[in-house]
């Protein structure tokens, strides 16, 4: 009897690991809790949260987890909305890093005219706001309506983006590269007398946002029905250019709350050095979360986790003091190791190894039943 039951307990323990390993949040979760492993073990006090100042005095909290959480505000927000892309359209926008340009020059102007250095803000930082989320929405609808109308392949239609996007963000600057003045960067940095980093805040509140609209509207599941089979969905009264043409709309206005936010951080905008090759962690970020780059289904809590992990190796091999320019060397080699796990022949092996584990388990079950215990 005692065999039986222990049999029992290890098909229940194989089944609970089975589970746990093909959920999809699985791998972005497994790749943080390494990074995490090894920050620790480089810097055993590497998770410690403290209470600090900042340059005026003011209690803030501070530690290697706050900046990680806090730089990776702009890659979260800009992961929630190319995750819909991704979904929808089966390819990937590359120009988020030029239209974030040009949403942060937007900003900077509004806020700044044409003084580059203005003892005031020239309007309401929440106009600035709304018109640098307009210009991101414009960037995406411009990209939407390539996609959904002309049926241009989505890394083709944003290439025009990409290659203009930040020159057209120096002309709407008027080639100047304004400071504002330093109660902007309260939205990039820390609120005085309040300690949490304000980015951090933005960003829990995208994230509520995003989740309350996927679960109370059917932008998910038009977005996925659209990414599985465009024609059986429209056979079912459903409009895939339409849906494909807002997901890009989304993901422009995630484009302008980042440029936002990272115009505020540093309180300027320069056009042709802002956020360099975002584009590529941000689609690294829903590849290791677990979505298929082919569009379909889409996990956005693990786009979410793969942002906050490419933060952190990011955040990792700078304190290692590894050359900036090697650092897309490790982005590249987690891309390939993604693109291997994806591909259609390993996907077979790692099922049929599964089956035959199972069968195994089956037949040991079945010998079990042969067992007398006196």
């Amino acid at each position: 009897m005692a065999t039986h039951d222990n049999t029992i307990n290890h098909a229940r323990s194989a089944s609970i690991i089975r589970s746990i390993v093909k959920h999809n949040i699985f791998i972005p979760c497994a790749f943080l809790i390494l990074l995490l492993l090894i920050n620790i073990f480089i810097n055993p006090g590497f998770l410690k949260v403290s209470m600090g100042t900042d340059s005026n005095g003011h209690p803030v909290l501070i530690g290697n987890l706050i900046n990680i959480l806090s730089n990776a505000t702009e890659l979260v927000i800009l992961a929630i909305g190319m995750t819909l892309v991704t979904a929808s359209s089966k390819g990937q926008d590359i120009s988020v890093g030029a239209t974030l340009a040009i949403s942060g020059g937007v900003v900077m102007r509004v806020l700044c005219g044409n003084e580059t250095q203005p003892s005031s803000l020239h309007a309401p930082i929440i106009v600035a706001l709304l018109l640098g989320c307009l210009a991101g929405m414009a960037c995406g609808a411009f990209n939407g309506i390539l996609v959904s109308r002309f049926k241009i392949q989505p890394m083709i239609a944003t290439l025009i983006l990409f290659t203009a996007g930040r020159s057209i963000a120096s002309m709407a600057m008027g080639g100047l590269k304004p400071k504002a003045v330093s109660s902007f960067g309260y939205y990039g940095n820390f609120i005085p007398g309040f300690p949490i980093p304000t980015p951090i805040l933005i960003t829990v509140l995208v994230i509520i946002i995003t989740m309350l609209v996927l679960k109370f509207t059917n932008l998910g599941l038009y977005t996925r029905a659209v990414g599985v089979n465009a024609k059986a969905s429209s056979l079912n009264g459903l409009n895939p250019s339409l849906i494909k043409f807002l997901t890009f709309v989304v993901l422009g206005l995630c484009v302008g709350i980042a440029g936002f936010v990272q115009s505020s951080r540093v309180q300027t905008v320069n056009p042709f050095t802002i956020v360099p090759s975002i584009e590529m962690d941000v689609i690294l970020a829903v590849a290791l979360g677990g979505n298929s780059l082919g569009g379909g289904k889409f996990n956005m809590t693990g786009s979410i986790i793969g942002a906050y992990t490419i933060q952190t190796l990011t955040s990792m091999l700078m304190t290692l003091n590894v050359n900036t320019n090697a650092v897309p060397v490790f982005k590249a080699a987690i891309i390939v190791i993604l693109v291997v796990i994806q591909a259609p022949i390993v996907k077979a092996f790692f099922s049929a190894l599964m089956a035959d584990l199972k069968s195994k388990n089956n037949r040991g079950k079945g010998d079990d039943t042969y067992v007398v215990v006196e």
